[in-house]
């Protein structure tokens, strides 16, 4: 169990030293629990050999008051130390694990840890700051109080301590198995809680297809089921971990009638003083309190080992190596320069690029360059490969071979978040926060003032709607854009790349499902988010890229074509047949 201490301590990274001062207070803290049961004694002997005097009665009561204030300063103390210093290390924690999140290839959202996430944030990561930091230094002071009490014992008579020490024996052993099992269950209980979450989450994202489909018996037999699930495991976990609370409670109250029966009969036999058997009748009931509730509130922190596993195992996710140091507003020959790349390099280069989600490769040896301010489109049947050479830009995932350059460095050699400066994506699937619109469109460019932001949304052509909402740009969108239409999504979408600004736009033709009204308006949007941009974009409609100064044609991983549309048409080839099929 010390290590599980350990490691509630070493996460709580700068504010370690707190904690551990925390321990100061609550060993102070222990002593000061006892004070008033060793005055009590005191009293008590004293007026049964007569010798209670005014005086000793006036020392009595102002050691007593000053105990009882110095416990209330030591535990205000060791809450500033140690609560207030577990909620901000959590905070800094899911600050760090933010950032994480952000460094992990997207690949490890679509493989099903979701729902661990959610059950971190939600559920590991409250539980430890609200149930278990809290008691860290408590566990000190019985183990503090518990010593204290033996001592006493021993100073009473050399066989009710040794006594005492074996009943303390007794509970150790006991505890110690019953936090055996109940570690046993902590994991599988948290597992079974993740996927429950996973669960939820997935019945609620899908409710819409749910109820298209009539599937709402069987999906909801399987929330059901993991409902259950979690029903019987936590009756399980309840069943094991009660006859070892039962027994701790038997060591309590037999170790407590045992010392009382010892002390009895060590009275009866003259051994010790009527004084000592009173005292006795004031410690008794308080000699192994202080060890029965270590292990109360250990029981608690062997879930916390299950929980720190899985927190541990999020950070443990392999993050894209981000160790550039090289930016794009820097000098141009900084690194490159071994390179032998030409001054006037492309805006984008695909040299010789490979990739694979897992094992199986869907990218083979593509390679093209897309010059600056020029329009480049990725077209091609679904599932060759157009979304993830786009993905690929934005380093969305790290690629098994070749290289990607923006402005003739490569990508890897850039800071992710320099990287990010450069790229306005706007994709057909909009997510929008459940944030006011303003915030929406604001988290661009978190510096721009409300002129800009408004500039923005009128270029985007999303003013007007925006301003018929209850509060203006003030309104708060529901999770996900819920609120509003699609097309509406689209712009909002749009004016937030417009006031991001950036020189390279991927844009996945966001008019493919949207009604005419709205798509003459994202048209226009899109119109003002590409003036003097580079394009990259993956083309659904090929009447809407005829103009591209490139068309490359996408097909099982590879470039099968690349050229304008009219070369294309002439060459009679993937491309032709595409438009043919679209027309007709």
């Amino acid at each position: 169990m010390i290590r599980i201490l350990h490691r509630l301590v070493n996460i709580t990274g700068r504010y370690k030293k707190r904690i551990r001062a925390s321990y100061v207070t609550a060993f102070f803290k222990g002593i000061m629990m006892k004070v008033p049961l060793m005055l009590c004694f005191l009293t008590v002997s004293w007026f049964m050999e007569g010798s209670m005097t005014r005086g000793r009665c006036l020392y009595i009561g102002i050691a007593m008051i000053a105990s009882v204030i110095l416990q209330a300063v030591l535990e205000h103390a060791n809450n500033v130390l140690q609560s207030a210093a577990g909620y901000l290390a959590f905070a800094d924690m899911r600050m760090r694990l933010g950032d994480h999140l952000r460094k992990i290839p997207m690949g490890y959202f679509t493989e099903g840890n979701i729902g661990k996430i959610s059950s971190v944030l939600a559920t590991d990561m409250v539980f430890i700051e609200e149930n278990c930091m809290g008691v860290l230094s408590e566990l000190v002071t019985f183990m503090i109080s518990q010593g204290i009490m033996v001592v006493m014992m021993f100073v009473m008579d050399w066989r009710i301590g040794l006594l005492a020490l074996l009943v303390t024996g007794a509970f150790v052993l006991v505890g110690n198995l019953m936090l055996r099992t109940t570690l046993v269950h902590s994991k599988s209980k948290q597992e079974c809680s993740e996927s429950l979450t996973e669960e939820v989450l997935d019945f609620a994202e899908g409710i819409g297809i749910i109820k298209s489909y009539n599937m709402l018996g069987d999906r909801s037999k399987r929330l059901t089921e993991e409902f259950e699930k979690s029903c019987r495991d936590s009756i399980s976990f309840e069943v094991d971990y009660t006859p070892w609370s039962r027994a701790l409670n038997l060591c309590f109250g037999i170790g407590t009638a045992a010392v009382l029966a010892l002390t009895a009969f060590l009275f009866h036999r003259g051994t010790i003083t009527d004084v000592y058997m009173v005292g006795m009748s004031l410690f008794l009931f308080d000699v192994f309190v202080s060890i029965k509730s270590y292990y109360a509130q250990m029981a608690r922190l062997t879930v916390t080992s299950a929980s720190l596993d899985r927190i541990e195992e999020v950070f443990r996710a392999k993050e894209l190596v981000d160790k550039g140091t090289f930016s794009f507003d820097g000098d141009p020959s900084e690194n490159e320069s071994a390179s032998g790349r030409e001054p006037s390099a492309p805006e984008i280069e695909y040299e010789h690029v490979s990739f694979g989600y897992t094992d199986k490769t869907v990218l083979h040896d593509v390679a093209f360059r897309v010059g600056k301010g020029s329009m480049t489109a990725l077209v091609g049947p679904s599932g060759g490969g157009k979304s993830t050479i786009a993905s690929l830009l934005a380093r969305f995932w790290d690629i098994h071979a070749g290289s990607i350059r923006v402005k003739g460095k490569d990508i890897r050699n850039v800071p992710l978040g320099a990287l990010m400066e450069q790229i306005s994506m706007v994709f057909q699937r909009v997510y929008l926060f459940q944030d006011t619109v303003y915030n929406n469109i604001a988290m661009a460019r978190l510096d721009a003032s409300r002129e800009e932001v408004e500039e923005a949304a009128k270029k985007a052509r999303c003013y007007d709607f925006i301003m018929q909402l209850p509060q203006g740009f003030d309104t708060v969108i529901g999770e996900g854009g819920a609120s509003l239409s699609g097309g509406e999504q689209q712009r909002i979408s749009i004016a937030r790349c417009i006031l991001k600004d950036s020189p390279i736009v991927i844009l996945d033709e966001a008019t493919a499902s949207v009604d005419a009204d709205n798509e003459r308006a994202i048209q226009e949007a899109i119109s003002e988010l590409c003036r003097d941009k580079t394009l990259l974009v993956i083309a659904h409609r090929l009447k809407t890229i005829r103009d591209a100064d490139q068309i490359l044609v996408i097909a099982d991983g590879g470039i099968k074509e690349s050229g304008t549309h009219d070369s294309l048409m002439a060459a009679n080839g993937t491309y032709a047949h595409l438009v043919e099929l679209q027309a007709s």
